[in-house]
């Protein structure tokens, strides 16, 4: 069975068009599980929204559109119940080691108050950005979030993103210029969904700049400057 669609980013296997074709419906499920609290570096976003496209289409997905969406955010939620639960379990752990310089107690204090702050909204924000959506509840669960909270946020986000990009995808694409511009709309989708990625490494950027930089100051005004011969700034001439 050949693609319908190509996607001309990372292996062909984990190409939208490639699992669909071979694995249809089934394929998308195991993958939104997993990219939902296991496994980074998938095609969330282009998959569900070429999902959409092709549940239009009745050739490769013929389940109706409601049953797709349903199935694709209990997939989105379950994974991230698991990833909750990966990070609640075996997260205190791995923060406790006192010679690790990545998982140190101060990182999980910070990772808990962090999400005591922002949570909620970070856990439906991240189901926007790759990677992160992998990782935020992991770092939840390791923060010790409440657990209700995480939950009613987890299914907000789950419909959000399965369902609100899934629909996307089924609309969208039955616009002719949409289907005729595939695989740049994908490449565009992708890289629109992983622009919060690079504004949050670059204001990382810029806050450790300026606090090394107002560290210099704080130094430098210790005490007053020295001149030549030993004398202060204000010693008389």
């Amino acid at each position: 069975m050949e693609p319908v669609y190509t996607l001309a980013l990372g292996p062909e296997w984990l190409s939208p068009d490639y699992l669909i074709s071979h694995f249809g419906l089934i394929g998308i499920l195991v993958i939104v599980f997993a990219e939902s609290g296991l496994f980074a570096f998938l095609p969330g976003d282009s998959l569900l929204f070429t999902a959409g496209l092709l549940v239009a289409d009745g050739e490769y997905i013929k389940q109706p559109l409601w049953l797709v969406c349903t199935l694709i955010v209990a997939a989105a939620i379950i994974g991230d119940q698991v990833g909750y639960m990966i990070g609640k379990f075996f997260g205190p752990k791995l923060f406790s080691r006192p010679n690790s310089k990545l998982f140190k107690a101060e990182n999980l204090e910070k990772a808990h108050e962090f999400m005591e702050r922002h949570g909620p909204k970070a856990i439906v924000l991240a189901r926007f950005v790759p990677i992160i959506r992998t990782f935020a509840p992991m770092v939840a669960g390791a923060g010790a979030m409440k657990y209700r909270t995480f939950l009613t946020y987890n299914v907000i986000g789950g419909i959000s993103w399965g369902a609100g990009v899934t629909i996307a995808g089924y609309y969208l694409g039955q616009i002719g210029f949409i289907k005729d511009n595939l695989e740049p709309i994908l490449l565009g989708i992708v890289f629109v969904s992983v622009i919060p990625v690079i504004i949050e490494v670059l204001r990382a950027r810029k806050e450790s700049k300026q606090a090394a930089a107002r560290g210099g100051a704080d130094a430098g005004d210790g005490g007053p400057a020295q001149l030549p011969g030993g004398r202060g700034r204000h010693a008389k001439r």
